[in-house]
């Protein structure tokens, strides 16, 4: 497994990696879900140009990726998706621990994300990656406006929560 920056050709790989990612969502009756459709190309690669756009490799093609953005001195992990054929092997973790290892070079105190709580591969599995979740009243204001925004989306439709994970050198 290699870990390293997407380069602007496998744009459209993280969108096949994210639609691939969905369709287990049909099985906990959450169909919208697995049909959204993946952020758009230049989404993607406002993340890589930015530095922040992972992906794993293995077996020469891209499995899981990760994009994040700072937040509030927290990097805040918008989205990771680990194709289904690569799930179960620590892909995911090793992305966030990634992602951890780049939020601690750049200065940031935490980790952040939004994810279902019902869903048993979203907060039970950040909170076994040492994830908690944040109250209302311990959200920072640029977490608000990504919970606005995701309610805009209908995300809300299923019980949501913003998660942190302390960082440490």
């Amino acid at each position: 497994m290699r870990i390293r920056l997407a380069t602007p050709d496998e744009l459209p790989l993280l969108q096949a990696v994210e639609r691939a990612a969905g369709e287990p969502f049909r099985a906990v009756g959450m169909v919208e879900i697995a049909d959204d459709e993946p952020p758009e190309l230049g989404v993607l690669d406002t993340f890589r140009r930015a530095g922040r756009a992972w992906v794993v490799e293995e077996n020469a093609g891209v499995v899981a990726y990760l994009v994040a953005e700072p937040v509030d001195g927290s990097l805040h992990i918008e989205q990771v998706s680990v194709h289904p054929d690569a799930a179960r092997r620590g892909v995911g973790r090793a992305l966030i621990a990634y992602a951890q290892e780049y939020a601690n070079e750049h200065g940031l105190d935490a980790l952040t994300l939004t994810t279902f709580t019902e869903v048993p591969w979203n907060a039970p599995y950040y909170e076994r990656l040492g994830f908690t979740v944040l109250g209302e009243a311990e959200l920072t204001p640029g977490l608000r406006k990504v919970r606005a925004h995701e309610g805009e989306l209908g995300l809300d439709r299923w019980p949501r929560v913003c998660m942190r994970k302390p960082l440490t050198d």
